[in-house]
């Protein structure tokens, strides 16, 4: 449901091409590493307008995905 705008959050940060970002990719295959985590997090919160409280550990795009769905009101 929000992997369009991570994937467009993450492909603008490490400056790949939106389309070799998969749902299976994970964080540490692209690159990702905690601290660019935290500053990706802060972008989609404004990309999406939703808060996002991270509580647990996402490894892939899609647990991310998953993550965000099961904080989302309604």
């Amino acid at each position: 449901m929000y992997f369009n705008a991570i994937a467009k959050v993450i492909s603008e940060r490490i400056g790949c091409d939106v389309s070799t970002i998969k749902p299976e990719s994970t964080f540490t295959e692209l690159g990702i590493d905690s601290l660019d985590t935290v500053e990706l997090l802060m972008s989609l919160e404004d990309e999406i307008g939703v808060e996002i409280e991270l509580d647990r550990k996402v490894e892939s795009i899609a647990d991310l995905d998953t993550f965000i769905q099961s904080k989302v009101p309604g």
